[in-house]
């Protein structure tokens, strides 16, 4: 959800359970929010349009109700994030400015989509259409399609913004801010403490066995396809994408006639992509045998380093003594890796193609599938599991996998090395954006006028009683 979307969202939502909470139940040091100035008043001037106290206020009460905004109790650290905030709107006020010089659009439906789904869910937290009215009329949005339609402004302003930036790099006018190495360690010292901490990661490599067909299996399926072969070539080849429909089992195609888009050199398993590479046009393949099954394969057009192709696949079924035979190998396998026998050949003989081999980036431990978590329990580093069982998805049986344990890292706070490229893009957009924004700011009138009566700080803390 974009920012604007969110504040809006979270008023709304602030705004409900404050209109739930009688004064008799409302703890009595709740802060309350500032209220607004009968008269209202221009705080500010960006270029010829006027920036309301009002405005400034509805962002302040919005970000603190999120939480986002700490108030702090000394009154000129206090003016100054008031003042802050105003910059903040004068600042977005100048970027909508520019993108009508530079034409930078956003149509109302390249916005709506994400703003009905938010509205959604806003509605769904109120227990009717009345409660909901009343929370709108409460937070000053007046009725649910006068809502709407400031959600939609709120998300046009927002993606504007984001592609006149989008325009101003891809024009070279947005220049690229030099960030040295000071600076990026300076900044994780004083951001160090707020960042989210890392979390327990691994990094393993594996060998996945798949179940693999029975001769007789196999000796069907090669019958059935064989008679798709001769059915194919007695209609010419025309009836190609009507067979492929009828008898593929192939799902991610089946139903485009085998359709198999355009393909580079190497997308493809090596079999099905020398066939593939090697047929003209129209011209109907011999049966391919890969280890997905059988396949027929018709190339429709070519152009340099590409062809487009369809293919009808037929797979050999398994059954449940294809999946024990699996598992008695997964079991031969891992005994042999961990007395001695190279991984590189294992995996070459016996490892799923399908599947990845190695984890060798760190992986969030928690985003492991249960059957992973279940056999890194009690695993050391350098270790290797004993094989379980996972879903084959696309044929209804178990894999079986064995993986030795790399690396392991509980969860703490990231290293200035882990996060030092994040902590530099971060700063040469901002650094890079500011330098933008002043340059707007130089060529355009912004006027600042005083700040009336602030909106009440935060208490001091009090001592405890002795």
């Amino acid at each position: 959800m974009t920012r604007p979307l969110a504040i809006l969202a979270a008023s709304l939502t602030c705004a409900l359970a404050l209109h739930a909470q009688t004064p008799a139940n409302r703890p009595a040091d709740a802060p309350t929010g500032p209220a607004m100035a009968a008269v209202d008043r221009v705080i500010a001037i960006a270029g010829d349009h006027p920036i309301l106290w009002s405005e400034v206020l509805e962002e302040y009460n919005t970000r603190r109700a999120q939480g986002s905004l700490v108030i702090p109790t000394d009154s000129v650290l206090h003016r100054k994030l008031v003042e802050a905030i105003i910059d903040e709107l004068v600042d977005a006020e100048l970027l909508i400015q520019k993108a009508v010089v530079e034409k930078v659009e956003v149509a109302d439906g390249d916005v709506l989509p994400d703003v009905e789904t938010q509205l959604k869910k806003i509605r769904e937290q109120f227990k009717s259409e009345q409660e909901f009215r009343t929370a709108l009329a409460g937070a000053g949005f007046g009725t649910p399609e006068e809502y709407k339609k400031t959600l939609v402004e709120a998300a046009k302003r927002a993606q504007i913004q984001r592609k006149l930036i989008e325009k101003m790099k891809s024009d070279g006018k947005l220049v690229r801010a030099v960030v040295s190495e000071a600076d990026v360690v300076s900044t994780y010292e004083r951001t160090r403490n707020s960042l989210p901490k890392r979390p327990a990661q691994v990094t393993f490599r594996q060998i996945v066995i798949s179940p693999t067909p029975s001769p007789q299996a196999k000796a069907l399926a090669r019958a059935k396809i064989d008679s798709l072969l001769l059915e194919v070539q007695r209609g010419g080849g025309s009836n190609f994408e009507l067979v492929a429909k009828r008898e593929s089992m192939d799902p991610s195609n089946k139903e485009t006639g085998g359709d198999l888009g355009w393909n580079k050199r190497g997308r493809m398993v090596p079999e099905f992509d020398r066939m593939m590479f090697a047929l003209p046009p129209g011209v109907i393949s011999p049966v391919v045998e890969t280890t997905f099954g059988f396949h027929i394969i018709r190339v429709d057009k070519v152009q340099p380093a590409e062809v487009k192709a369809r293919h009808i696949l037929i797979i050999p079924k398994l059954d449940s003594l294809d999946e024990q035979r699996a598992r008695r190998l997964a079991d031969s396998v891992a005994t042999a890796w961990r007395a001695g026998s190279r991984y590189d050949t294992l995996s070459a003989r016996f490892h799923d193609p399908d599947e990845v081999k190695a984890f060798n980036d760190p992986f969030p431990t928690q985003q492991l599938p249960p059957a992973y978590l279940e056999a890194l329990k009690g695993l050391k580093v350098g270790e290797i599991s004993p094989p379980f069982a996972i879903e084959n998805q696309s044929r209804g049986t178990k894999k079986f996998v064995a993986f030795q344990l790399i690396t392991s890292q509980d969860e703490g706070m990231y290293s200035v090395g882990e996060v030092r490229e994040r902590i530099r893009a971060q700063l040469v957009e901002e650094r890079s954006m500011r330098r933008f924004i002043d340059g707007l700011r130089a060529s355009t009138f912004v006027q600042r006028n005083p700040i009336p009566e602030l909106p009440a700080a935060a208490p001091a803390p009090t001592e405890p009683e002795k």
